[in-house]
């Protein structure tokens, strides 16, 4: 299944704020679709698969992943000893496109995922375009030295999309490098998620 490339409104309508997603917020308050007002009146409710559903969706959309990738980074979470849906939520934090998106490089997770794939961005001083790499306590995040990758990120960050840089990344502005000093905790995160609904909705597979 190919990544969602739509309209990104009617997403954040349907499932609430996504930072990941984009900034921009609807000025229609009801979800789309025909039953749009019905479901703003709550005369319709969703019933229990629906909910883990779009819990589901949430991670899904914010993160910029497809139905196969996510269903791994759930399969990775069950493998690895601890809580299964802070595991899972820490490492879709500690993609690379995630932490240039979390330092302020770029307004969303999808233009993180493009800046990584030009090869704008380092890592312990080396070029990496996998914008899923798993990056690691005590690695170094910076930005190609070249003109045209440092003015990128520069105005980016002078523009102020992320308001505060997570506590789990040391930014030095001056260098425009960031090392990974833990993984991140739940109160980290701006998405409002209930990660457990999502490991539930996987729970059968």
């Amino acid at each position: 299944m190919s990544r969602y490339r739509g309209p990104k409104l009617k997403i954040i309508r349907r499932l609430g704020i996504l930072p990941g997603l984009a900034t921009k917020k609807s000025n229609k308050i009801n979800r789309p679709g025909k039953d749009g007002t019905i479901n703003a009146d709550n005369s319709k409710k969703l019933t229990e698969y629906g909910i883990r559903l779009e819990e589901k969706q949430k991670l899904k959309f914010n993160y910029g992943l497809t139905e196969n990738q996510l269903y791994r980074y759930v399969k990775e979470a069950r493998r690895r000893k601890g809580v299964t849906g802070l595991i899972l939520l820490q490492l879709l934090e500690m993609r690379l496109d995630t932490i240039c998106f979390s330092l302020g490089f770029t307004k969303s997770i999808g233009q993180a995922r493009q800046l990584v794939n030009h090869g704008h961005i380092t890592v312990n001083k080396k070029v990496v375009s996998i914008p899923s790499f798993q990056c690691k306590i005590n690695d170094l995040i910076g930005v190609k030295a070249i003109d045209n990758s440092t003015n990128l990120v520069k105005n980016n960050i002078k523009n102020g999309y992320r308001p505060e840089i997570p506590a789990y990344l040391k930014f030095d502005s001056s260098k425009l490098e960031a090392t990974v000093l833990d993984y991140c905790n739940r109160n980290d995160l701006g998405l409002k998620l209930d990660e457990l609904l999502v490991i539930e909705y996987y729970s059968r597979r």
